[in-house]
């Protein structure tokens, strides 16, 4: 399933010419920024039938992902016929949502024709590229793999930044990297990987959102998930405002995909609260936001079975895969 083929799909981003200017221009008010994150979580509170029906919306926004060494072609199927059925098929009755499913699955580069066989084109297939996590593969090599990825049938592709040319200022570098990789992508959608627990400061998270942007990525992301620091409420809110600044500059809409770190479904909300005040509806949907997670998803489905039988039951019995 292309991107693009999915009904009431947005137009692509474009991106601009780099201009130095925009970037060297930001400003980041640290202590403003962990305020306002500090208080997100502590004043949203959701009951009963409003809880549920925002849990159930995170469902359908989770890139239910596996990324081991030890992946096999049985591990993921399984994945994908969980991401196709995520929760009790009881659960999804008693909740009217029997048709639910999670926003794509997401595997390397290996596993993608697995996972496109398994799907039959129901969900986006993912695939991780460019030396993930490190990046740090020959360039023409990244190329390359994203190419096969395309080639093997992924509609998405997951890359990671050079991290150097963020530390050491050459946004130049960034930009045109991030711009042959999204011509490499061709029509799958890009979402370009951060890593921001690496990149110093919210300052400089801040400049390399609006670089990937700049140079057309279609979403950006926190989180590899492999390093010290992945998803936080600080860093997201940096990174909403980067969106929300690209679109008052350009008209496009760009994704944002928290991953790393979320594994829990109160979490999850107060997730998509801050991206509700931050962005607006039109942001919760899963062409435009997605959780990169794998156990968020057995801890949802155990809190809609509480929703449902009044009950919490033991987490094994909410297996991901």
């Amino acid at each position: 399933m292309s991107p693009t083929d999915r009904p009431n799909a947005l137009p692509r981003n474009e991106g601009l010419p780099f201009d130095a200017g925009i970037i060297e221009g930001v400003r980041t008010n640290t202590p403003g920024v962990l305020r306002r994150a500090g208080t997100i979580g502590a004043r949203r509170s959701l009951k009963k039938d409003w809880q549920a029906a925002w849990l159930a919306r995170a469902v359908s926004m989770i890139d239910l992902t596996t990324l081991a060494g030890d992946d096999t072609p049985g591990r993921v199927r399984r994945l994908c016929a969980k991401a196709l059925r995520p929760v009790r098929h009881d659960l999804l009755d008693a909740i009217g949502l029997p048709d639910l499913t999670v926003g794509a699955v997401c595997v390397y580069h290996e596993m993608v024709p697995v996972a496109v066989d398994a799907l039959a084109g129901r969900l986006p297939v993912a695939a991780v590229s460019t030396g993930f996590p490190a990046g740090l593969s020959p360039f023409r090599l990244r190329l390359a793999e994203i190419e096969e990825s395309v080639a093997a049938g992924a509609s998405e592709i997951d890359i990671v930044i050079s991290r150097r040319h963020a530390l050491t200022g050459d946004w130049q570098a960034l930009y045109g990297e991030m711009r042959e990789m999204r011509a490499a992508c061709g029509d799958a959608h890009v979402k370009a990987i951060l890593a921001t627990g690496e990149l110093g400061s919210l300052r400089n998270v801040m400049k390399a959102s609006l670089v990937c942007m700049m140079a057309g990525a279609d979403f950006i992301k926190t989180s590899t998930g492999k390093e010290s620091v992945n998803a936080t409420l600080p860093v997201s809110l940096v990174m909403m405002r980067a969106i929300r600044e690209y679109e008052a500059m350009t008209g496009f809409k760009v994704g944002y995909k928290p991953a790393g770190g979320i594994s829990k479904a109160k979490d999850a909300i107060t997730y998509l609260a801050l991206l509700k005040e931050e962005l607006g509806d039109r942001w919760l949907r899963p062409d435009l936001f997605r959780f990169g997670a794998s156990s968020l998803l057995a801890d949802i489905e155990r809190q809609l079975e509480h929703h449902v039988t009044g009950r919490y039951s033991a987490g094994y019995r909410h297996a991901v895969g």
